[in-house]
């Protein structure tokens, strides 16, 4: 008879092995600790199986993270995507805002935002996870530049806004919140600032198309003030 007890163990993960969720355990233990915070101990720890088994289920470290920023993109941060969606740019810039307030000091996880303040300074070696992370900060940008540009083009906003700097504006709130609700900051103090940050978008709401009818402005005369 064939002692199963001296059979060798088959290597790698175990069949068990949940991918998704294991992602969602790693992605919040890089939240916590941070890239270079989080050791392979940490997410072994963490995730329960041997560094062996990450390695051959994520490849690296360095893999890993890259898929727990897309795990919070994907999972938390949608947010601010359905938010910017809303066609009035007023409610989309203030659900985007509001909502990241609710976010950052959600009880239960870790405070703050992944992304937004996430490898700001790092070893030399990492340069290019930071340079990931950078380039899904500069997504958000984009994504606020595109949305207030809409809103020009909807006759919502003036057409002299500089939506450059308006946009690098909301993008720094969001950073400053992210920064906030880490030092311990509630939901309702995240909201306080985004509101108070929500009267700069308000200078520059455009005048009622029946004002600008008065002077005789057109879309098109709009745009090509807009042009200069």
């Amino acid at each position: 008879m064939i002692n199963k007890s001296s059979l060798p163990r088959p290597r790698g993960r175990p069949r068990a092995f949940d991918r998704d969720a294991a992602l969602a355990t790693a992605g919040r233990t890089f939240w916590r600790l941070g890239y270079e915070g989080a050791s392979i101990a940490d997410l072994t720890e963490a995730l329960g199986i041997t560094a062996q088994s990450l390695y051959a289920a994520f490849k690296s470290k360095a893999d890993l993270y890259r898929e727990a920023l897309d795990w919070y993109q994907r999972e938390i941060g949608a947010y601010s995507v359905a938010a910017l969606r809303k066609p009035d740019v007023f409610e989309a810039i203030a659900g985007s805002l509001m909502e990241a307030a609710e976010e950052f000091a959600r009880a239960g996880r870790p405070k703050g935002c992944m992304i937004s303040t996430a490898v700001l300074t790092c070893a030399e070696e990492n340069a290019p996870i930071a340079e990931t992370v950078a380039g899904m900060r500069s997504g958000a940008l984009a994504a606020y530049r595109a949305r207030l540009d809409q809103g020009i083009a909807d006759g919502q906003l003036r057409p002299d806004t500089d939506i450059g700097a308006l946009a690098r504006y909301f993008g720094a709130i969001i950073q400053g919140m992210s920064v906030q609700a880490r030092d311990g900051a509630t939901a309702d103090e995240l909201a306080a600032v985004a509101r108070i940050a929500l009267t700069e978008l308000e200078r520059h709401r455009a005048e009622p198309a029946s004002r600008r009818k008065v002077r005789g402005e057109t879309p098109a005369s709009l745009a090509k003030r807009r042009e200069k």
